[in-house]
């Protein structure tokens, strides 16, 4: 049961080595385009949304309903194969992502062991901090997923990498 995270770059290499059964593009409208996947439509959720955490004027500022698609998403993945979840760079969306699949399938665990595991795993994760505030609400986790995220400190973006996460803790 892995979340496997990447940016636009690496996704193609991945899903051909790694043979993802459902993937999530968080990109910008203008780029959804460049997200080609072998998947069929019903397994390759594509979300336009921007890295940002508040408006911004032209900008697609994530939302509860993205948010709560992206949470059915993965509550539709059986978890047999690999999940991919990727944005532009892999930093920030697709780690919010990420980190939003593992604690709902997680109702139990503690949320800063998934975000301290994210960071020994991914020294350049920094999750949306948006998407991460509308997850913990969604989920009833009462701030905790927001603290955990606070937790993990700063992020070297310079060094970022495709990374494993479990869906399992």
């Amino acid at each position: 049961m892995t979340l496997i995270i990447c940016g636009l770059a690496e996704a193609p290499g991945l899903i051909a080595t790694r043979a993802p059964s459902h993937m999530i593009t968080l990109l910008d409208g203008a780029s959804l385009g460049e997200a080609a996947s072998p998947l069929p439509p019903e397994r390759h959720l594509k979300l336009a949304v921007n890295d940002i955490a508040e408006p911004a004027e032209g900008l697609v500022l994530p939302d509860e309903a993205l948010v709560l698609r992206l949470l059915e998403f993965g509550r539709g993945w059986d978890a047999s194969a690999p999940m991919l979840v990727h944005c532009w760079a892999g930093i920030s969306r697709s780690t919010a992502g990420a980190f939003a699949i593992a604690c709902d399938r997680n109702p139990h665990a503690d949320e800063r062991e998934i975000a301290m595991h994210m960071r020994a795993s991914a020294v350049h994760a920094s999750p949306n901090r948006r998407i991460v505030a509308l997850a913990d609400t969604l989920l009833g986790r009462r701030g905790r997923m927001v603290q955990a995220v606070e937790a993990m400190g700063d992020y070297d973006y310079t060094r970022a990498r495709p990374f494993d996460l479990p869906a399992a803790f």
